[in-house]
């Protein structure tokens, strides 16, 4: 099991945590996703691959670094 985090300079309120969150959780393997917004970072933890996170990142209209 991985933990992931990403900084998505882009989150700035609800809406945009609730679109990432929803994108991540479609990611095979994901078993949780927190986004903080003031902190605009992503924690994910599971199994999914850092590289399709961040491609859901990306759908959902935010850079992850």
């Amino acid at each position: 099991m991985n933990d992931l985090l990403f900084s998505v300079p882009g989150i700035s309120c609800g809406h945009c945590a609730t679109a990432i969150r929803e994108a991540v959780q479609e990611v095979p393997g994901v078993s949780a996703v927190d986004v903080d917004v003031p902190g605009r970072t992503v924690h994910v933890a599971g199994a999914g691959d850092a590289t399709a996170v961040r491609a859901a990142i990306a759908d959902a209209g935010y850079e992850a670094a």
